[in-house]
């Protein structure tokens, strides 16, 4: 990331909106932003595969549904550069091979932290899960307020945006959906 771009990006912004980047209240923001693209950003160049990498053998857990939910998540809308926010259930069926929970929440944190849509973060969540963990299935729900459509445009605070990837046998399983949603409801 190139801070020096960000912080002359940022005045460029003030300058453009008619406030002096000189005033003392706007004097260091650009600093900060820099700073805080460096968070909000930081898996823009890092995969979420090391983080699925240490399995445990499942077979003595059976081949049932693992389910995290309610994992808590921050991105910023690729269209706007605002930001996006809701909840993430991750579903899988394990194949022999079972993740640590908390991975299932990292890969969520890592993929949210692009710009991005929300669509393509549900399917990218799926897609890793399968690529990595190699499971019978998957399922990923997104559930979301954006800031791009609450605050400015539309601005209806309060609408959610929710998106779904299914993948493997979950995507052909009407009864696998189901309980998918039996158990994060």
């Amino acid at each position: 990331m190139d801070a020096d771009k960000i912080k002359e990006g940022v005045r460029l912004i003030l300058e453009g909106i008619g406030e002096d980047p000189e005033r003392e209240g706007l004097v260091d923001t650009p600093d900060r932003i820099a700073r805080m693209c460096e968070e909000i950003f930081a898996g823009l160049y890092t995969s979420p595969d090391p983080l699925l990498q240490c399995t445990f053998d499942g077979t003595a857990y059976g081949r049932e549904m693992i389910v995290e939910k309610d994992i808590t998540f921050y991105s910023v809308c690729e269209h706007h550069l605002l930001p996006f926010y809701g909840t993430a259930h991750v579903a899988y069926i394990p194949d022999g091979r079972v993740v640590g929970i908390s991975k299932l929440a990292r890969v969520v944190d890592l993929l949210a932290k692009r710009p991005r849509l929300q669509e393509g973060l549900t399917a990218d969540i799926a897609d890793a899960l399968m690529r990595c963990l190699k499971p019978k299935g998957v399922i990923v729900m997104l559930t979301a307020e954006h800031t791009c459509m609450t605050m400015r445009g539309i601005k209806k605070p309060g609408t959610k945006t929710v998106t779904l990837a299914k993948r493997g046998i979950c995507s052909g399983e009407p009864s696998l959906q189901e309980e998918f949603f039996r158990l994060i409801g």
